[in-house]
């Protein structure tokens, strides 16, 4: 999924330019084709399977699916109680203060709100990244000293319990 964000700012600075069109690929193979001029407008090409409808009219790309196969209209998922606690940045992930102490949290851990659940090593800065919300860890979503993306789930909290 793409980061709204980033996609704003990424047009605001195409239509800032004197670039005419500009196109950028992920490394998941999220392609995004963007241009100021009518003729070449009508070929922008979002394409992930995951676009939301906010997305579709915050820019002016369209979504198509991926030519390969007809996109399957995809069921109702479940409503989850568990809240994600994402990365505010990009970064290297550690679970622990420093090499062969214990993990901040692990599944199952009680967390209250401030509470430090890892650090993300960035530009050689360790940023303590705190828990917003009181619960339980329901899943740790990365593994130790794995490199994260910007809004990556690190966790999932379970509030209810």
């Amino acid at each position: 999924m793409i980061d709204l964000r980033y996609l704003k700012k990424v047009l605001e600075m195409l239509d800032e330019s004197t670039v005419d069109s500009l196109e950028l690929t992920s490394e998941k193979g999220v392609r995004i084709r963007a241009s100021k001029s009518p003729a070449q407008r009508s070929g922008a090409v979002l394409s992930a399977a995951m676009m939301t409808p906010a997305m579709a009219s915050a820019t002016a790309a369209a979504a198509t699916a991926p030519s390969a196969a007809p996109a399957a209209p995809e069921a109702p998922k479940p409503v989850s109680t568990l809240l994600e606690v994402k990365s505010p940045m990009v970064g290297t992930f550690y679970s622990k203060p420093e090499p062969g102490a214990n993990s901040y949290v692990s599944v199952g851990t009680r967390v209250s709100k401030g509470q430090i659940l890892c650090i993300i090593e960035a530009m050689k800065i360790m940023n303590e990244i705190e828990c917003e919300v009181s619960g339980t860890v329901a899943e740790v979503g990365v593994q130790d000293s794995s490199a994260v993306e910007y809004g990556q789930v690190l966790f999932r909290v379970d509030p209810n319990v």
